[in-house]
């Protein structure tokens, strides 16, 4: 292979490159500003490049929601490690930090769940995930509240349910309640459902 070809392989490599980053960014910024389910069209135009490119680098929209979610897993999964898990204080200090964990969470992840819980029905990938975030919280829960893990606790399903992005999204969406409003609604009721531990 002569100079001359290696060198334009290279640049189609990169130039290839640089355009599935920039089509990856767009999704992930129409996502984060609402647009649940955008189309390849909006992709490719957000993107700056034409749709057959979207598709030339994705084989359909199934492996570009798969990068999303990877791509927003790298971003906002890392708190599950170092936030919101206290090991001491009262029942009601580690409910109040995991409450404030999970709103906190959920305000960041929102326009992403509710994309994911959009297209979730169809799609492989986004049915993993949610299964693996479910389990993640679910953990991260116990780690606070042990008194919980009893293998069959009525209470930690309860406390589960109630402090689900479903919940959150319905406070915040539905119900039109603010931040802090959320916040201190979600904690009453975890409050209430703890109150015989």
């Amino acid at each position: 292979m002569s100079q001359d070809t290696s060198s334009s392989l290279d640049g189609r490599v990169q130039r290839g490159e640089r355009n599935r980053q920039k089509i990856l960014e767009a999704l992930f910024e129409l996502v984060g500003e609402g647009i649940l389910r955008p189309t390849a069209e909006q992709v490719a135009e957000r993107a700056g490049v034409g749709t057959r490119t979207v598709f030339r680098h994705f084989d359909d929209m199934e492996s570009l929601l798969g990068e999303l979610h990877r791509r927003v897993a790298g971003e906002f999964k890392p708190s599950f490690q170092s936030e919101g898990i206290l090991h001491g204080g009262t029942i009601g200090d580690r409910i109040a930090a995991a409450v404030e964990f999970r709103t906190g969470f959920f305000e960041r992840i929102a326009p992403f769940k509710r994309s994911g819980n959009l297209n979730r029905w169809r799609s492989p990938t986004l049915q993993r995930a949610h299964a693996e975030m479910v389990k993640e919280l679910r953990g991260h829960l116990l780690a606070s509240l042990p008194e919980l893990d009893d293998g069959a606790s009525e209470t930690a399903d309860a406390l589960e349910l109630l402090l689900s992005f479903e919940a959150w999204d319905r406070l915040r969406t539905d119900q039109r309640l603010g931040k802090e409003r959320a916040r201190a609604v979600l904690e009453h009721a975890a409050r209430a459902l703890v109150a015989d531990l």
